[in-house]
């Protein structure tokens, strides 16, 4: 047995069964080892930013990490910007980094670069292996670095002669799992306090959700203290995953746009942050304040990432005596959506979505201006799950909606994205076609990066003239979506009314198997 193959049984054996790869000639060797070892599902992606966004979609539905194959150091570069939204979704990923032989890299070869330092930034773990001999036992700590608690970014780098050099026998068993911490009882009781003190004005006092807080018990147990107490419950802008629909407690999120962040902040005077960070503008504006909430407004953190934010919700629940009777945001259903007829427009197209999406569907956001209004209507919807751009890297979308649809096949995936955005992994149609994946994808085709027109008129530029408008602009030559995805293998449709975008996505919805949507806006 090589290196290779007592990797490949070490991720097995360390329960992590999919590979998205897109390999080179230093990883064939590896290659090679998952002819011989065929429990390992293979996936292959035609851009490396499309194998770790995969990586990441899938982590945030199975709730474990993948193994990426990528060619040294450019291969690991062209995967960057989806490792970066990896990393602030706080996915688990093992990421295997092909690198020349030991005795070669000396040698300056045309791909030779520093591979350690360019997965340091998107990376909490990173290690080359020293030889076949430690292969298994550095796979084996990359997957319990991956695994958490907290989930991170493991990248290994794997030398070709560690590759194809003898190792021992057989594979490294799983390491163990540390718990997350338990909070302090303590902070809990300081928190409780503050909340059922009387010190503060109605509606003055907010619980701000995140992360894991988005998700399981939590969201109903915050609907619970928020009953208790009359404090106001919160979502960060965007989240790896939000359990969404009727039955759930369905939470606002704060808006992108900076001004209706901070007014929706105004009166908050105490924040209590759950699984979250202080909210900060995405970007700097002149004249704008860079943290959104009131200067006067107290901040006090009741778990962070690293601890068990569940188990710090359910100790604040008994500490304010809340009850499961008394659940604070909770849709009933008792509203049905309906959708006004005309041309398509991000209000209308989320209340048909909320209206024709399955039971336990997943939903895939990247839509980007278009996405601001899809969610509001998604507490009328039947349960699913909402999954966005945590670190605003464009791109994630459809890679995203990939490694989701492979991590729950009996699950229909939704994907919403704008048509820049998909241009940037546009290669995921064709592993969707591929692996035959259950995923409708809507493409916003509005033919323009619209963000930025927004984000220059707050950055209090002048109007857009020529070179600016050709900057923001994809309309010349025009895209089309219908051909792009018949040419990645996808059947497709072109629409451009809300009948047509129902019509449409009800097929979608109904037949199983990938499948593209344009909705022209």
């Amino acid at each position: 047995m090589n290196g290779s193959e007592a990797m490949v049984h070490t991720l097995l054996n360390n329960d992590v069964s999919v590979c998205f790869a897109n390999p080179g000639t230093s990883e064939m060797h590896f290659v090679s080892a998952l002819d011989r070892v065929p429990q390992m599902r293979c996936v292959l992606g035609l851009f490396e930013g499309v194998v770790t966004g995969a990586a990441d979609g899938y982590y945030r539905m199975a709730q474990k990490p993948a193994a990426t194959l990528l060619h040294l150091g450019p291969g690991l570069g062209n995967g960057l910007a989806n490792l970066h939204n990896a990393r602030r979704a706080r996915s688990g990923i093992v990421n295997i980094i092909g690198q020349h032989a030991h005795d070669h890299i000396a040698n300056d070869a045309p791909l030779t670069s520093d591979i350690e330092g360019i997965a340091r930034p998107v990376s909490s773990w990173v290690r080359t292996c020293a030889s076949s001999l430690t292969a298994a036992d550095d796979t084996a700590a990359a997957v319990q670095a991956a695994s958490g608690p907290p989930a991170r970014v493991a990248s290994l780098i794997l030398p070709a002669d560690a590759a194809w050099g003898d190792s021992p026998a057989g594979g490294a068993q799983k390491l163990p799992q540390r718990p997350a911490p338990t909070p302090a009882q303590t902070i809990i009781d300081a928190i409780a306090k503050l909340l059922l003190s009387g010190g503060y004005e109605p509606g003055s006092v907010a619980l701000i959700l995140g992360g894991r807080a988005m998700r399981g018990a939590s969201t109903r147990l915050a609907g619970q203290i928020a009953a208790r107490t009359g404090c106001k419950l919160l979502a960060e802008n965007k989240n790896a995953r939000s359990e969404r629909g009727t039955g759930r407690v369905n939470i606002p999120q704060l808006p992108y746009p900076i001004n209706g962040a901070l007014e929706a902040l105004k009166d908050i005077r105490l924040l209590i942050l759950v699984d979250a960070i202080k909210p900060v503008a995405f970007f700097a504006y002149p004249g704008k304040p860079r943290f959104l909430t009131h200067p006067d407004c107290r901040v006090e953190t009741l778990a962070n990432g690293d601890e068990d934010v569940e188990l710090a919700l359910a100790m604040l629940n008994d500490a304010v005596a809340g009850r499961a009777d008394q659940v604070a945001y909770l849709s009933d259903g008792s509203t049905a959506p309906t959708w006004n007829e005309g041309a398509p427009n991000s209000l209308d197209m989320g209340r048909a979505l909320a209206a024709l999406l399955p039971d336990n569907a997943i939903v895939v956001d990247e839509a980007i201006t278009t996405g601001r209004q899809l969610q509001l209507s998604a507490a009328m919807a039947r349960p699913h799950d909402w999954l966005e751009i945590t670190g605003g890297a464009i791109g994630y979308g459809l890679p995203c909606a990939t490694g989701a649809a492979i991590a729950c096949p009996d699950r229909k995936v939704v994907t919403i994205v704008g048509d820049g955005s998909a241009m940037y992994t546009v290669q995921s149609l064709w592993t969707m076609a591929r692996e035959n994946l259950d995923v409708t994808v809507v493409i916003c085709a509005n033919s323009k990066y619209q963000i930025l027109s927004g984000e220059l008129e707050a950055m209090g530029g002048p109007p857009a003239s020529t070179n600016a408008q050709r900057m923001l602009s994809i309309g010349s030559p025009q895209l089309d979506w219908v051909h792009l995805a018949r040419g990645h293998g996808l059947p497709a449709t072109r629409v451009d009314s809300m009948a047509g975008f129902a019509k449409a996505m009800e097929g979608g919805i109904r037949n199983a198997g990938p499948n593209l949507i344009e909705v022209v806006l």
